[in-house]
């Protein structure tokens, strides 16, 4: 069976998530997920730009605002823009967080916000849900495969098991190129993730096999490439449909194992999987049953049966 690394995974947070007094009101905006169930699982690197920069806590509002100079970030009676320096700050920042897995924000923060941040019209309470935060666009710039979720969208099953499997699959990736980079290494990670792959997006899976298979690159050419892919492939959110593919192609490997009432009832748990009958974990279940009953090295190797802890209790999403 597949093991997670002793290594923990890292992951960047905006500190007021963590209980830390860091908004402009003198106030936090704490998550219970985040510091109770998650945090036994995680390092987490705490950031708050406001506070980086020196505005302190309590302090002046600050916002948004489309200007003829673009987007600024002011205070929100506008006396004061501190755009330069929260660049400054974010764009150096980010480089220095080439070890993290991922990355929850704050969501509308003027900052932090992942998306559909207010943008003001200059000396009016007016604007548009259109912008993004000066530190989430600065990570998706620097780290455009790095995993970023808004702290508020976890409360979503889905989206919440989407992004740990791509926390974890990101961290296993950075485990292998601190290894060192190998052909035959790339090739071993691409089989381990082969159905994982295919439950969450077919299309890109079979395109991954070729590029591994380009014998004229480099393989720090080819790891760029295969990695873009492999993440983009990722962020496809798994459907039943997929899922069902990938326990049927499982499946097979017992054929020659299993009694035929044991095919039978594989068989139908599948199926009522795919019905929506019973849950993800069911078939998964009984998988790893006939796994440990008829050991196969290859399906024991598979991500896909494993991809993040049990304790985190993600896939119940299905």
């Amino acid at each position: 069976m597949y093991k997670f690394t002793s290594q923990p995974i890292r992951l960047g947070i905006s500190a007021c998530l963590l209980g830390d007094k860091v908004r402009f009101d003198g106030g936090h905006k704490r998550s219970a997920y985040c510091t109770g169930e998650l945090a036994a699982h995680v390092e987490f690197v705490r950031i708050c730009p406001e506070m980086a920069i020196g505005l302190g806590a309590p302090r002046p509002g600050i916002r948004q605002v489309q200007t003829d100079d673009g987007i600024r970030i002011q205070t929100v009676d506008g006396t004061r823009d501190v755009t330069t320096p929260l660049q400054r700050y974010c764009d150096d920042k980010v480089e220095a967080l080439h070890n993290i897995s991922g990355y929850i924000l704050c969501a509308k923060s003027p900052t932090c916000g992942m998306e559909r941040v207010m943008v003001y019209k200059p000396g009016s309470h007016h604007g548009s849900k259109r912008g993004q935060g000066l530190l989430a666009a600065a990570l998706k710039r620097r780290w455009p495969q790095l995993p970023i979720e808004e702290e508020g969208r976890l409360h979503d099953a889905g989206l919440r098991e989407n992004f740990f499997t791509r926390v974890y699959a990101h961290h296993d990736w950075q485990q292998l190129c601190q290894s060192g980079l190998t052909r035959q290494k790339l090739t071993h990670f691409h089989a381990r993730y082969k159905y994982l792959l295919l439950a969450h997006c077919p299309r890109l899976y079979r395109q991954l096999g070729p590029l591994l298979a380009d014998g004229g690159s480099a393989v720090d050419d080819i790891a760029s490439r295969y990695f873009v892919m492999f993440m983009s492939a990722l962020q496809h959110q798994a459907s039943r449909s997929n899922h069902t593919s990938a326990l049927q192609h499982i499946q097979g490997y017992f054929k020659k194992c299993l009694s035929p009432a044991q095919k039978a009832e594989l068989g139908q748990t599948i199926m009522d999987f795919r019905q929506g009958l019973k849950p993800l974990w069911v078939p998964l279940t009984l998988i790893n049953h006939y796994l440990r009953e008829f050991p196969s090295p290859y399906i024991a190797q598979q991500v896909y049966l494993n991809p993040h802890p049990q304790e985190l209790k993600l896939r119940y999403a299905y």
